[in-house]
């Protein structure tokens, strides 16, 4: 999907509509971007405060079918930069595009 290089938004600190330069954010890896995500639950299941595996006497049902398979195109995270206060506000929600290009 080919996205305009200029666009005019709303700029949120401006509180008017100006040009904004628009860029694609580099996608970091989980990783990067939940560091204390696995050494934190390990931390508090040691202090007693996360339970381990089992179902804690809730329902002995089995499990529900669920949807595997991996997802065939990424979400957009695009960043706009406002040519006025030089302020960056992040996309609200990104859609889905195989192959995304600044043109």
């Amino acid at each position: 999907m080919k996205i305009p290089k200029k666009q005019r938004r709303y700029c949120k600190y401006c509180k008017k509509y100006t040009e904004a330069t628009v860029s694609i954010a580099k996608t970091k890896g989980r990783s990067k971007s939940h560091p204390l995500s696995k050494g934190g639950n390990r931390r508090l299941r040691a202090r007693g405060l996360r339970r381990g595996a089992g179902n804690q006497n809730k329902y002995s049902k089995p499990p529900k079918p669920k949807m595997t398979g991996k997802k065939s195109s990424k979400k957009t995270d695009l960043r706009y930069k406002c040519s006025e206060c030089k302020k960056v506000t992040v996309q609200a929600s990104g859609f889905r595009a195989k192959k995304q290009e600044v043109v």
